[in-house]
């Protein structure tokens, strides 16, 4: 299996209000891909954090094997969703994989 970490910060110049609304809609849509994309077994999106974060919002997810993996990278759906609620929006990007 195969674990795959983002970790984003959204940009300034949005208000508080503006970034709790992204950060429901990316929730929303990011964890809708699950039974959407094959291979991708678990994915979960943080968004409440403590204040000695220096990031604003982290995706937590699972997948099968590194060919899943990949395969969740160019899938339609999940480009869709980063296009439309995360891209957008952010301003600083990171990235882990790792096996598990």
């Amino acid at each position: 299996m195969v674990k795959h970490i983002i970790l984003w910060t959204i940009d300034q110049k949005f208000s508080a209000e503006q970034k709790a609304e992204i950060f429901k809609n990316a929730k929303k849509e990011l964890e809708a891909l699950k039974g959407k994309v094959p291979g991708l077994l678990e994915i979960k999106i943080q968004t409440e954090k403590l204040p000695s974060s220096n990031a604003d919002m982290m995706l937590d997810s699972t997948l099968e094997n590194e060919d899943a993996l990949k395969g969740y990278q160019s899938h339609p759906a999940h480009q869709a969703v980063a296009n439309e609620f995360v891209r957008p929006f952010t301003s600083q990007r990171l990235c882990l994989d790792f096996e598990i």
